[in-house]
């Protein structure tokens, strides 16, 4: 694939993020986890479209966004606001994806609505 492939730009994707809070550092990243959404949309990088935060039965959170193109999430990569949030946020957090949660393994997993 050239590079001129991967910068192709496929439109928005809709990403899925989880975060498991270290014991005792839930309210913390909780104020990280707030400034995350609009770090990202003030550079552009997701669109208007609203973040759905929620919260799995262990305590980890699940955040769900929409790149505003394919290379949004290279492009948040090499921000350093970015970067500093995001290392922020795994300093006090583990990132176990999906199959790190019990819900995923359900047919229709549910999860607790969460209000910044």
């Amino acid at each position: 694939m050239s590079d001129k492939d991967t910068d192709k730009d496929d439109g928005p994707k809709i990403f899925i993020a989880v975060y498991r809070p270290n014991p005792g550092k839930d309210g913390e990243f909780r104020a990280l986890l707030k400034g995350h959404g609009p770090l990202l949309r003030r550079l552009g990088l997701i669109t208007e479209r609203p973040t759905i935060i929620m919260q799995a039965g262990d305590g980890a959170y699940i955040e769900v966004k929409e790149w505003a193109a394919s290379a949004s999430a290279r492009k948040a990569h090499e921000n350093a606001e970015v970067a500093a949030l995001w290392e922020a946020m795994g300093k006090i957090a583990e990132f176990p994806g999906l199959i790190g949660l019990e819900e995923a393994k359900e047919m229709f997993a549910h999860f607790t609505p969460v209000d910044l």
